[in-house]
C-alpha cells in the first residue's frame, strides 16, 4: 500500500480506515475461496506490504497517527544497536496492529557515493561502515519481528547495495564498477549479517529486495557488464551461490524484485521510451530468480491502466504454467517458499487469527520515547571540536539576546485531497524554545525577542525581491545576537534550499560578531569546508520529527550535550570513517588467558582453540591455570575500541606477539581477527624458557603483557603486568659540587640594577591589562569577538615578555634605573604582540 496510490487519504480516522482496508482485503481473499474454512481449503492470507522508513514524508507512507519514528542514519549516529531494536519494535508493533504483515526495509546500503543533487540515499542508510550497518540492521530486524510478535515478514533492501550507485533507481539503471570480490567486502557484508551470518533467527531477514543495478567487471573482466541484477539470472545465481546466501536461501529465504514499472526499467528495455512489453519484463524478472514481483506503475504499451496490465500478465503466467513444465516447476518452487513463509507467520490459515484487532488502535502513536532516545543519543557536533566549543560558546542564549530562526520548510502533500503540510514548520524551533524556556518554563528568553522566517523568505531577501516583511527581516538580522538555521537537503531543483550557503557567502558583513548555529535535520554533507568555516557551530540531527527539533533546542540552550558521532565519512571536516573505526592508539589493550576454554589445568593437546567463536564469554576463572612445555595457552583480548570508544568492527586484524626471550628464536606472531571487538588465539609452548606475550592491533600497539617462566617440564603460572607507557631514563647525572664564591659589592650592585620593586611590577601589570582590554574592544567591534579575544591575549603576552626580558636578560646594564626605558620596553612588547595577531588575522 502506498500513499502515491491514494491508499491513505488524510483524515482524523486514518488508523481506523487503514485497519479496515487491510481487513477488507483479507476478507476478499477469504471469500473468493469456495472452500474457505474447510479441510480442503486452498485459502492463503494475503501479503499486505508497506515501505515505512521513518522521518515522515516522503519515505513514510503513513505520515499521521503513527508514532513519528527516526530515519536510519539518526539511529546509526548513536552507534547503539539496542536503540535500533527499540525503534524496530515500535515500527513492527504499530504496522502489525494495522494489519500489515510484509515490511520493505530496512535499507542495508553502505553509504559510499553521496549525491548532492537530486534524489540520493540521504539519511535512508545506517551509515558508511559495512560492519555497523550490519549490526544495526540485525537489531532493527529483531525489533520488527518481536514488535509484530513474529507476524511480519521483513524484506531487507536494496540488495546487493545501492551505496555506490550514482543514479536514482527511479530514473535510470545505475552501473557500478565493482567485482564480486569487492562487493563481498563492502556492499554485501551487511546482507551477510542478516542471512547466513545471523546468529539468532529473530535477526534473520525473511527476504531480500533486489535493486535494478548492473555491474561492470562483476566476474573480473572489466569489459563485461551485467544486465540489471534483478533481470540477470547468472549474476543472481552467482550471488545466491555464496555460502552466506545459499544456506539462507535453502532455509526458505525469498527474493523480491524492485518495482518493475519504474522509469529505470522502462528506459533500460527501450531507451527511446516508445514501448514497454510488461509481460516479458515480468517473465524475465521471474526467471532471473525473483520469487515475488513488485509491479507498481506497471502499464504496458497499449493498455489503459495498471489493472489491465497486471491481469494480462497473470493470464500470460497461467498460460506459460500450463504449457511449459520447466516454467511450472519454477513457479511451484517460488509458491512453496511464499506459502512456507506465511505458515511461519500464522501457523494456520484462519481468517479470525489473521485479522487485526480494533482494540489495538489505542496502543498506536504513543511510543515517542524510542524516538526521543535516538534524538538525544544521536545528535552530533560536527564542528568545532567539543574543547573549542566551550571557548567559542561559553554560555547559552541569555534573557536579553535576540534570536532569529531560519527554517527550510518544504511543503508536502501525502495525497491528492490532502492538505499541504510542512516537513518542519517555519516557527517549529521558536515554538519549542518558548515551550522549554519561555515564560512558563523558567523565563530564560523573552518571546518578543524571537522571530522566525523560512528559507524562501531569506532567498527573496538575498535576491532583493520586495516583500512586506523585508525591512523587518533585515532589522532582525542586524539586531540578532544568534542566527539559527534549520536546514534539510540541498537541491538545484529547490533554490530556497541553497539560501543558507548564499547567505554565508554574500552577507559576510552581517554575520560578524554574531553566533551562527546550523542544525542539519537531514544528511549533514551538503555544506562544504568553506561554508562550515563561517559557522559558529554545526550540528547534525539527521531527522526532522518533533523529538529531534526539541533535541536541537536543548542543544542550543546547552541543556543537552550532543553525544552522537557521524556514521559516514565527511571530508569537509576531515572525518574519515575508516580511521575512526580503526583501533584507538591511546588505549591499552587488555590481554588475558582465556580460562573459559580450558579443560583441566590447560588446553587439551590440540592445535586449534577449544572454543567456538561468537559472543565473548564472561571470564570467571576457577583457580590459577599453570602451563608447561607442550601445553597450549588460550589467549583472549578485552574489547578493542575504536576512536569513538566503540568496539572495532569484526575482522579487524590483531597480532599476538610471543617473545621467546632469545635473539636466536626471535618473536613469533599469531594473527587473529576480532569478533564483537574481541580476538582469540592459541600458542603452543614448544620448549622451556622465558615467554613474554603482548598484542597489537595497528595503530594500537600498547597492551597488557603476559609473562611465563618455564623451567624444564615444571608447570608455571602466567603473570600479568601493566605495560610501560613511557621510556624510563637510563642515566641520572649527579651534580658536581662547585666552590662557593662570595659576590663582591660591585657584583651585587650590578645584579640589583634591574630588580624593580613592587610598585614597578604593579604599574606594569595595570598598564598591560588596560592596553589589552582596549585591544579586545577594538577587535570585537571591527572584526569579531574571537579576534577581539586574540588581540587582547597577544597584546598581554607581548607586554609580559617585554617585562621578563628586562627583568632577566639584561641584568647589570642599568635599564631598570630609567623608568622611561623600563616601561618603554613593555609597551614595545605589547605593540609587537598585537602586530603578530593582526598579521595572523590577515593571513587567516
Amino acid at each position: 500500500l502506498r500513499a502515491g496510490n491514494e491508499n491513505f487519504p488524510s483524515s482524523e480516522t486514518i488508523l481506523l480506515n487503514t485497519q479496515q482496508l487491510t481487513a477488507e482485503l483479507q476478507n476478499i481473499a477469504w471469500n473468493s475461496n469456495p472452500s474457505a474454512g474447510m479441510g480442503d481449503s486452498t485459502y492463503a492470507p494475503l501479503f499486505i506490504g508497506i515501505s515505512q522508513e521513518g522521518n515522515l514524508y516522503p519515505y513514510d507512507q503513513i505520515t499521521s497517527g503513527l508514532t513519528p519514528l527516526p530515519d536510519l542514519m539518526s539511529i546509526g549516529a548513536t552507534w547503539n544497536p539496542n536503540l535500533a531494536e527499540n525503534v524496530g519494535a515500535v515500527m513492527g508493533k504499530e504496522l502489525s496492529d494495522l494489519g500489515f504483515n510484509l515490511y520493505f526495509g530496512p535499507s542495508l546500503d553502505v553509504l559510499d557515493v553521496r549525491m548532492t543533487e537530486g534524489d540520493d540515499l540521504s539519511t535512508r542508510s545506517f551509515g558508511g561502515d559495512p560492519y555497523w550497518v550490519g549490526e544495526m540492521g540485525k537489531s532493527y530486524i529483531q525489533g520488527l519481528h518481536s514488535g509484530a510478535q513474529n507476524r511480519m515478514a521483513v524484506i531487507s533492501k536494496h540488495f546487493p547495495g545501492r551505496g555506490s550507485s550514482d543514479r536514482s533507481p527511479e530514473t535510470e539503471v545505475a552501473t557500478v564498477r565493482k567485482s564480486l570480490e569487492q562487493l563481498t567486502q563492502v556492499e554485501l557484508a551487511p546482507f551477510f549479517s542478516v542471512t547466513g551470518n545471523a546468529y539468532d533467527k529473530s535477526m534473520t531477514t525473511d527476504g531480500l529486495l533486489v535493486s535494478h543495478i548492473r555491474y561492470q567487471g562483476f566476474q573480473g573482466n572489466i569489459r563485461v557488464t551485467t544486465r540489471p541484477v534483478s533481470f540477470d539470472q547468472a549474476a543472481l545465481e552467482q550471488l545466491m551461490g555464496l555460502a552466506q546466501f545459499s544456506e539462507w536461501r535453502n532455509n526458505g529465504g525469498i527474493i523480491v524484485s524492485e518495482d518493475l514499472g519504474s522509469q529505470a526499467v522502462r528506459k533500460f528495455y527501450d531507451p527511446n521510451g516508445v514501448s514497454f512489453d510488461a509481460r516479458q519484463v515480468a517473465r524475465s524478472a521471474f526467471l532471473a530468480g525473483n520469487d515475488l514481483l513488485y509491479m507498481d506503475n506497471f502499464v504496458a504499451t497499449g493498455d489503459g491502466d495498471k489493472y489491465t496490465t497486471v491481469a494480462r500478465t497473470l493470464d500470460f503466467f497461467i498460460q506459460k504454467y500450463q504449457e511449459d513444465q520447466a516454467f511450472a516447476k519454477r513457479v511451484d518452487s517460488s509458491a512453496l517458499r511464499l506459502l512456507t513463509l506465511k505458515y511461519r507467520i500464522y501457523n494456520n490459515f484462519n481468517l479470525n487469527d489473521i485479522q487485526p484487532s480494533q482494540e489495538k488502535l489505542n496502543e498506536i502513536g504513543i511510543s515517542s520515547q524510542a524516538s526521543f532516545e535516538v534524538a538525544q543519543r544521536g545528535a552530533t557536533l560536527i564542528n568545532p571540536s567539543p574543547s573549542d566549543l566551550n571557548s567559542i560558546l561559553p554560555h547559552a542564549p541569555e534573557l536579553g539576546d535576540r534570536l532569529v530562526f531560519f527554517t527550510d520548510t518544504v511543503m508536502n502533500k501525502a495525497c491528492v485531497q490532502c492538505k499541504e503540510t510542512p516537513g518542519i514548520a517555519v516557527d517549529a524551533m521558536q515554538r519549542a524554545v518558548i515551550k522549554l524556556y519561555g515564560p512558563q518554563s523558567g523565563a530564560q528568553v523573552l518571546q518578543y525577542r524571537l522571530s522566525s522566517y523560512g528559507f524562501s523568505d531569506l532567498l527573496n531577501y538575498l535576491n532583493g525581491i520586495e516583500q512586506e516583511q523585508q525591512a523587518t527581516l533585515d532589522d532582525d538580522i542586524r539586531d540578532a545576537n544568534w542566527i539559527v538555521f534549520a536546514m534539510t537537503d540541498v537541491s538545484k531543483d529547490r533554490p530556497a534550499s541553497q539560501a543558507l550557503q548564499r547567505f554565508l557567502s554574500e552577507r559576510q558583513q552581517l554575520i560578524r560578531d554574531k553566533k551562527i548555529i546550523v542544525f542539519a535535520f537531514d544528511a549533514p554533507y551538503y555544506l562544504d569546508a568553506t561554508d562550515i568555516s563561517k559557522i559558529t557551530a554545526y550540528y547534525a540531527l539527521y531527522s526532522k520529527t518533533p523529538s529531534f527539533v526539541e533535541a536541537a533546542v536543548r542543544i542550543l540552550f546547552q541543556e543537552l550535550s550532543p553525544s552522537g558521532s557521524l556514521p559516514i565519512s565527511m571530508p569537509a571536516v576531515g572525518y574519515d570513517l575508516a580511521t575512526i573505526t580503526s583501533p584507538d592508539p591511546s588505549q591499552v589493550i587488555p590481554l588475558m588467558v582465556d580460562t573459559e576454554s580450558l579443560s583441566g589445568p590447560h588446553l587439551q593437546n590440540t592445535e586449534t582453540p577449544a572454543i567456538q567463536l561468537g559472543l565473548p564469554p564472561t571470564l570467571t576463572p576457577t583457580g590459577v591455570p599453570r602451563f608447561k612445555t607442550g601445553d597450549a595457552i588460550p589467549l583472549i583480548t578485552g574489547k578493542i575500541l575504536d576512536h569513538n570508544h566503540n568496539p572495532v568492527p569484526d575482522g579487524t586484524i590483531v597480532r599476538f606477539m610471543i617473545n621467546r626471550g632469545s635473539d636466536a628464536e626471535g618473536t613469533q606472531q599469531i594473527e587473529a581477527q576480532t569478533q564483537q571487538g574481541v580476538a582469540r588465539g592459541v600458542y603452543r609452548i614448544q620448549s622451556a624458557g622465558f615467554l613474554e606475550i603482548k598484542v597489537v592491533s595497528e595503530p594500537a600497539t600498547i597492551s597488557q603483557i603476559l609473562r611465563l617462566d618455564i623451567s624444564g617440564f615444571e608447570a608455571a603460572a602466567v603473570t600479568a603486568i601493566a605495560p610501560t607507557m613511557a621510556p624510563t631514563a637510563g642515566f641520572s647525572p649527579t651534580a658536581t659540587a662547585m666552590p662557593t664564591q662570595t659576590p663582591s659589592a660591585e657584583d651585587e650592585h650590578k645584579n640589583n640594577l634591574l630588580a624593580p620593586g613592587f610598585g614597578d611590577w604593579l604599574f606594569s601589570m595595570i598598564l598591560t591589562a588596560i592596553v589589552a582590554m582596549g585591544m579586545y574592544d577594538m577587535g570585537r567591534r571591527r572584526i569579531s569577538l574571537r579576534w577581539g579575544v586574540r588581540w587582547a591575549l597577544m597584546t598581554a603576552i607581548g607586554g609580559l615578555v617585554g617585562y621578563f626580558i628586562i627583568l632577566f636578560a639584561d641584568r647589570g646594564k642599568g635599564w631598570g634605573d630609567d623608568p622611561f626605558q623600563f616601561f618603554g620596553f613593555i609597551c614595545t612588547g605589547m605593540l609587537i604582540g598585537w602586530a603578530i595577531s593582526w598579521i595572523w588575522q590577515k593571513i587567516e
